[in-house]
């Protein structure tokens, strides 16, 4: 289970005062309005910086962090990401993960590994889970009910069923 939770990657600068444009990666940008601390994740560490301030434009975070104060020093910043860590996180239902928990999982169908959860596709109706087989090859899977049957990240295994191709 990780440590630290993604919301964000700074897109660009906004302005001329070191605000910056955000991607947010969480499915609440609600969540944007009670930060008061991000990590960015700089050079592989990660560097705490208070935040003073929220807005939005266009469904997208717009954050002014302390001590970016100009466009210069917002600039540099392009492509970073945010975090937060895992005690500061929006509150998950019972049986809903964070992305980065379930990614890395090994696949199961009928109790033997079939492959590895790579990554995540949101596409709007249903997510769908993008699984590198253990023939290397990639299997798209929508996670619905009777395709994923039992996620547990915190053992490391999703358990699958594979619809009949056709």
């Amino acid at each position: 289970m990780l440590d630290k939770i993604m919301i964000g990657a700074i897109i660009s600068p906004h302005g001329l005062r070191g605000e910056m444009n955000v991607y947010p990666t969480t499915d609440d940008l609600e969540r944007y309005r009670s930060l008061r601390e991000v990590l960015l994740l700089k050079n592989g560490s990660y560097q705490a910086c208070k935040v003073e301030g929220v807005k939005f434009f266009t469904a997208r975070p717009i954050l002014k962090l302390s001590g970016i104060d100009r466009i210069e020093d917002a600039e540099p910043l392009r492509g970073v990401e945010l975090y937060v860590d895992r005690k500061d996180a929006i509150a998950l239902e019972e049986g809903e993960y964070f992305v980065g928990d379930l990614v890395g999982c090994e696949i199961r169908e009928d109790g033997q590994k079939v492959g590895v959860l790579k990554d995540i596709l949101k596409t709007g109706a249903n997510d769908v889970y993008v699984i590198e087989m253990l023939d290397g090859k990639e299997r798209l899977l929508p996670s619905i009910p009777d395709c994923v049957l039992e996620k547990c990240p915190e053992e490391g295994y999703i358990t699958v069923h594979f619809l009949p191709e056709i």
